[in-house]
């Protein structure tokens, strides 16, 4: 899939989420229900992903925690 195909899925349910969950609700859960609704899809999605940052030939875990990766994007 491309990622204009990806964002397609991912926008689609998550408006579909919304309108059965509401608003209100804790980020925590949206995150959730959506990783279970893209994996239902047959997309690779990964939760809570430390993203390594690299400053003047340091690297380290702690600089980004990305909620969501869909096929390592």
């Amino acid at each position: 899939m491309t990622e204009n195909e990806i964002g397609k899925v991912v926008v689609d349910t998550a408006i579909a989420i919304h309108k059965t969950l509401g608003s209100g609700v804790y980020e925590i859960v949206y995150e959730v229900v959506l990783t279970h609704e893209l994996k239902k899809r047959d997309l690779n999605v990964e939760r809570q992903v430390s993203v390594p940052i690299e400053y003047d030939g340091i690297k380290f875990d702690e600089g980004f925690r990305a909620d969501i990766i869909i096929d390592n994007r």
